[in-house]
């Protein structure tokens, strides 16, 4: 190959161009097909023959043929794979699918021919225990004193607060209870309330 020099420079790339004498059809062919990548010629050709030197390919001899036969044995292979995927299924259907709809098909009707729901089971009571009376732990008495304690000021500040209590009768709307007390009382309840 020789390279072409202009003013002393080559162009652009690692050599020069050189030419190679082709069929007219086939120049045109392959400049038609060039323009696809929007490459050059040159570029064209160069991955052309990469393409066919990377996958061991003879264009002229076995090579299609080679990858006709790759395809070929994939779609065998492919189609062994979907012949198991579909023998799965089928097996699902028979063994679990079709026998629960079978057995769900068979209450139904049974359920539509009684009319009738299906009675519950009884619930099952325990038997009273009598041994509630029989003191079983024992309070010391400080303890009890201070509950009762509490519990009568409970008492006293319910009744305090019922006897705040007043009925409104409106003029229109139903009548409804309002308590008498302050917000610092209502306050000091929600606090001892929780």
């Amino acid at each position: 190959m020789e390279k072409q020099s202009t003013n002393g420079r080559t162009k652009k790339g690692t050599g020069g161009y050189s030419n190679i004498t082709v069929k007219k059809e086939t120049a045109t062919r392959f400049r038609t097909y060039s323009k696809k990548f929007g490459k050059s010629h040159s570029e064209v050709m160069d991955g052309m023959i990469h393409y066919f030197k990377e996958n061991n390919i003879d264009p002229f001899g076995e090579g299609t043929k080679i990858i006709l036969d790759s395809l070929k044995e994939l779609e065998k292979k492919m189609m062994k794979k979907f012949d198991r995927l579909i023998a799965i299924i089928k097996n699902m259907e028979k063994t679990s699918i079709r026998p629960t709809y079978e057995m769900m098909l068979i209450l139904y009707e049974a359920y539509v021919k009684d009319g009738k729901r299906p009675k519950p089971e009884p619930i099952k009571i325990q038997e009273e225990r009598m041994d509630f009376l029989e003191p079983r732990n024992t309070v010391p008495k400080v303890e009890h004193d201070r509950i009762l304690q509490e519990m009568r000021e409970y008492k006293k500040r319910c009744n305090e607060i019922l006897h705040n209590v007043e009925k409104v009768e409106p003029m229109m709307g139903k009548p409804y209870l309002k308590i008498n007390m302050g917000i610092g009382d209502f306050e000091s309840l929600k606090h001892r309330l929780r």
